[in-house]
């Protein structure tokens, strides 16, 4: 059984493992984009980021309280000229680690942020994916969401 809760800073370590292997999936795909076995944030950085509320991030453990995936979160506040004024639960990072997939970790996960996204009064729950990690956008379809924009590039 797979519960999910906030992260807290005893979480970090695994949480840095799993960000590695984020990277590494992102780099294997666009190495001329992504360095090699790194993460985004410092032990710091993500001490900080776990302590505000408007970047929520969310474990998935066994029962043995093992982290086996993460979901990083950033409410956002969206409105203005041309946009109607709504919130927004963006998920900024899911990551399941590679010995717990297919396990249904990464549902739960995204199941639970909707949840949050609910209780917080959100209009909606979005995310990107990169075109390099067919994988993912299959599970994020799988689970309901449809794409609402897409990025493109041309390189020089």
């Amino acid at each position: 059984m797979i519960k999910v809760r906030r992260a807290t800073e005893r979480d970090i370590p695994a949480i840095m493992a799993l960000l590695v292997q984020v990277n590494m999936v992102h780099h294997n795909g666009r190495p001329d984009l992504f360095r090699g076995p790194t993460t985004k944030y410092t032990e710091e950085e993500l001490a900080a980021i776990l302590s505000s509320d408007d970047t929520p991030v969310f474990v998935g453990v066994d029962e043995s309280g093992r982290v086996l995936g993460h979901g990083f979160c950033v409410l956002q506040h969206a409105g203005g000229q041309l946009m109607e004024a709504h919130d927004t639960l963006y998920i900024d990072d899911i990551c399941v680690d590679e010995s717990a997939r297919g396990l249904g970790v990464g549902r739960a996960l995204y199941e639970h942020i909707l949840s949050h996204a609910r209780a917080l009064g959100c209009y909606n729950v979005t995310l990107n994916v990169w075109s390099c990690n067919p994988g993912a956008m299959r599970f994020y379809e799988k689970l309901g969401m449809t794409p609402y924009k897409v990025g493109m590039e041309q390189i020089l």
